[in-house]
């Protein structure tokens, strides 16, 4: 089969932060596929494209800063590299960072498959006033081809295509990087003995050096006796020598590096400062949730109206075709009561991870890990358990599988247990609907304080566990603060869009499917379809229930037989009232008067409501999550105590919010 014809695979390699996942999404269009590398929980993307006739198959790996195998990401790139039949690898490097980014470059190009060198970040370069010679760089590297590129303006993208194409058919570079006569001595040695075990091999020098550093992948891949010649690691030494190279590379090709200083390091000033750090974060979290509230507020309105006319035309059209009674309710006040309910906080949602898009993108997110390492090493947590922390304000599913990064099992096992008490953006139209519904001009105020609580609890909850346990040594923070960037519209739009799929695909199936089964249990009883609610299955469950919720000012069925709904997926406990007390569109000014009214009368109030939201914000989360924290623990009894936990702790702060404000209001 002629090369011609043949698609081409390339992977996307390089650092975290060097904005590869950038580059591949400009590079990929929208034909993205998500799904896991084998095995484990890290992600694993592949776009198709095309480029003069030419099909090219890509995989975005994760970001690595060697091809050691010490991490996940690490094993996960190297694997593919090796077993994924990859044609070229795209190195991203991030140009004004080049002695960081090259270390890694110089360990791919022993991998003797084609390179290319991506110079992103090109405007960060000349912004900064430095130059790079790119007629010298492709020279020390072995001529491997070196194309400048913004994966943010998205330039230097056809001559990138070109190059893969190109390349392909040329191959591989030869030898780069000569180590000193002893080593080199040394993995000749290497590769003869791996030459008449296992005959000739693609990548014999990469094996061999890897030999001479005791990696534990390659050694258990190829066993080989090597007394005499591996005496001991000598991956400090070949670390050196790479470093020694990477120096003469930047003295010879870059020029003027010190001749701006750069913006990142003027705004990590204040953004980093040791007092100021923490109140700016808080504060510019604050800014996000007025936002949420404000512009999304504003959007939600036209959802209702939508929905309130798009409820009554079915319901006329069902009355028109002569639908029975039981039929009618299932479908208006079921299934488009429970999942327009959650559909109307959309615009919410969407104004959230909007925000949060641009915060991750700009590079600020990564400072806010450094921020808080030292209020975290308090409670016996490196500043790197606050990033799956930060996930979970989206999900607590990802954030948990976040927690796979940390180092050690009890690390691991102690973020799992606070990552749950922040507040997932399925709690948000909870947060929504009972702070406008109760506190009018001040929902905002009383919105953000659950998020601040949440995080007050997680590391409270840490500390206490740290100092029960006896104050074992933590992990110091070892995290790379990226450039600070204007966020990529086009990476922007992915995230978002990602986030609301998930959503919208949740509205679809488990509230949709909780939105049926809610109708089923409020509409049939021991005798069967029941014509009072009082006598359903509902009813029965919540006032068993009733007695342990009533302390926490939570003393109806209808709330108790909510908070189960919840455990679906806390947005349910929205679509649950709406169905529970037959409201078509609860989250209008008319729905929530209608229901503020009826609650009133078992006397539910502000206190009330301000102790539901702390027991949504606390207790167990949804089955998904349960099930992530299983997978990940490993141990059934230990999520299952973790369940129970979190739902004490739930239980007694309601009261004590409760049991509190009843006395001061």
């Amino acid at each position: 089969m002629s090369k011609d014809n043949c698609p081409i695979t390339v992977a996307f390699v390089g650092n975290p932060n060097c904005g590869k996942t950038t580059l591949f999404n400009a590079f990929t269009g929208a034909k993205l596929k998500v799904a896991n590398w084998p095995g484990v929980t890290v992600e694993r993307v592949e776009g198709e494209t095309s480029y003069e006739g030419h099909p090219i198959r890509v995989i975005d790996t994760p970001g690595v800063y060697s091809l050691t195998s010490y991490t996940i990401e690490e094993i996960v790139t190297r694997k593919c590299i090796e077993e994924e039949n990859i044609d070229v690898i795209i190195n991203v490097v991030d140009a004004s960072s080049m002695e960081r980014n090259l270390y890694l470059t110089l360990q791919l190009l022993e991998l003797k498959k084609p390179v290319i060198l991506a110079l992103n970040m090109m405007d960060i370069v000349e912004e900064r006033g430095m130059e790079i010679d790119l007629h010298r760089l492709p020279e020390m590297l072995g001529h491997i081809p070196v194309v400048p590129v913004s994966a943010r303006k998205r330039s230097g993208l056809d001559v990138l295509m070109h190059a893969v194409v190109h390349h392909y058919e040329e191959g591989p570079q030869g030898i780069v990087v000569r180590y000193a006569p002893q080593l080199e001595t040394k993995i000749g040695q290497v590769e003869a003995a791996l030459r008449n075990r296992y005959g000739e091999m693609d990548n014999l020098r990469w094996h061999a050096i890897k030999m001479l550093e005791c990696d534990e992948e390659v050694n258990k891949d190829h066993p080989l006796k090597l007394t005499g010649i591996v005496d001991y690691s000598y991956e400090k030494d070949i670390i050196n020598e790479k470093y020694d190279y990477i120096e003469e590379v930047v003295a010879e090709c870059l020029f003027n590096k010190e001749k701006k200083a750069a913006m990142t390091d003027r705004i990590d000033s204040f953004l980093t400062h040791p007092v100021w750090g923490i109140p700016i974060f808080l504060g510019i979290m604050a800014l996000v949730f007025f936002l949420t509230f404000t512009v999304g507020d504003f959007l939600k309105g036209y959802f209702e109206t939508g929905l309130e006319y798009f409820s009554q035309g079915f319901l006329a059209g069902l009355q028109a075709m002569g639908a029975s009674p039981w039929l009618i309710s299932l479908l208006v006040d079921g299934i488009v009561a429970g999942v327009g309910g959650i559909l109307t906080f959309l615009p919410n949602i969407f104004i959230l991870f909007l925000a949060l898009a641009f915060l991750e993108d700009s590079g600020y997110m990564a400072r806010v890990a450094y921020v808080m390492n030292e209020t975290m090493s308090r409670v016996g947590l490196s500043g790197k358990a606050f990033l799956p922390m930060l996930l979970g304000f989206g999900c607590t599913v990802p954030a948990v599988m976040a927690t796979r990064a940390l180092a050690t099992e009890r690390d691991r096992r102690r973020t799992i247990l606070i990552t749950p008490f922040m507040s997932c953006s399925a709690r948000l139209p909870i947060y929504v609907l009972f702070a406008q519904m109760f506190f009018g001009e001040h929902a905002l105020l009383v919105a953000y304080s659950l998020y601040l609580i949440g995080l007050g609890a997680a590391i409270c909850i840490a500390y206490v566990v740290h100092k029960t346990r006896g104050n074992e040594e933590e992990d110091g923070l070892l995290i790379e603060l990226p450039e600070y960037k204007t966020p990529n519209t086009r990476t922007v739009a992915i995230y978002v869009w990602e986030k609301v799929q998930d959503y919208l695909t949740k509205a679809g199936t488990t509230i949709f499917v909780a939105s049926i089964v809610l109708w089923f249990v409020l509409n049939m009883g021991p005798g069967g379809i029941v014509d009072d609610v009082s006598g359903s299955f509902a009813a029965m469950i919540g006032r068993f229930l009733v007695p342990a919720l009533k302390p926490a000012g939570l003393g109806s069925w209808q709330i108790a037989v909510a908070l189960i709904s919840g455990l679906s997926a806390k947005e349910v406990v929205v679509s649950s009232f709406s169905v529970l007390y037959g409201i078509s569109n609860i989250n209008s000014a008319a729905g929530m008067t209608e229901l503020s009214h009826i609650l009133a009368i078992d006397g539910f109030g502000p206190v009330n409501a301000y102790a539901l939201m702390i027991f949504c914000l606390l207790y167990t989360p949804c089955v998904a999550a349960i099930g992530t924290i299983r997978r990940e623990t490993g141990s059934i009894s230990w999520t299952a105590g973790m369940v129970v936990f979190q739902l004490v702790v739930a239980w007694i702060m309601a009261v004590l919010v409760f049991q509190t404000g009843s006395l001061i209001f």
